[in-house]
């Protein structure tokens, strides 16, 4: 299990102190898909920053199996199984699908990533070798990276609003792709994402609004101000 107890996060700007997260505690079971919503600058992103050792928290424990994992770094977690999918994911120039994912998995055989890059909707022959560069559209490269992830051998899996920049064909292969992974491994999945698609097929449901959990959309709408 993973589990944030009193988590909180401020951030200075000249005189002025706002607070982020104001003492949010929660648990993500394991084998189980929690989805994190909740309006705009809630303090959705900064929770799964805090996760992955991005941003450290001003207060507060983060708990991996009962250990803490508070000040461990980002390579620290990674090597706990830890895996972090951006919400606008990164390109490189020169570095094929391929490299990308024996980078994820060394021991990555090419008929395992022919297996993934299959899951995530992409056809091996025409993505394997093909570079991860701007040519590339962004749901081709959220499918990539969503493979890339799949490969490493994860206890954890955090995806920052996976549907972002994603059209709705390749959002549908999306949403399947990771219920299909989920289903099938030992792994605690966190999505952050406002997708009803998402929220349908996750376990469990967080709304977070102005840095705290809200029981429900109301009181969420009472207590933000729209998009």
């Amino acid at each position: 299990m993973l589990k944030v107890d009193k988590v909180r996060y401020l951030v200075e700007n000249g005189a002025e102190t706002r607070e982020i997260l104001k003492g949010l505690t929660l648990e993500f079971p394991d084998n189980q898909i929690t989805a994190i919503t909740g309006r705009n600058g809630g303090g959705k992103t900064t929770l799964a920053h805090i996760l992955m050792g991005i941003k450290q928290p001003t207060a507060g424990k983060v708990l991996l199996d009962g250990k803490d994992i508070t000040n461990l770094s980002i390579s620290e977690r990674g090597k706990l199984g830890i895996s972090y999918a951006f919400q606008h994911p990164p390109r490189f120039q020169g570095i094929t699908v391929w490299d990308m994912l024996r980078y994820a998995n060394p021991e990555i055989t090419r008929e395992s990533a022919c297996e993934l890059l299959f899951t995530v909707g992409l056809e091996p022959g025409k993505y394997l070798q093909r570079e991860v560069n701007k040519a590339l559209s962004g749901g081709e490269t959220k499918r990539i990276e969503l493979a890339t992830v799949f490969a490493r051998r994860n206890r954890v899996l955090i995806l920052d609003e996976p549907e972002a920049g994603v059209d709705l064909w390749s959002f549908g292969h999306l949403v399947k792709a990771i219920k299909k992974y989920a289903a099938e491994h030992d792994v605690i999945t966190i999505i952050i994402s406002h997708s009803k698609e998402l929220l349908n097929i996750a376990d469990q449901v967080v709304i977070i609004c102005d840095g705290e959990i809200m029981p429900d959309w109301e009181s969420c709408n009472l207590r933000c101000a729209p998009i």
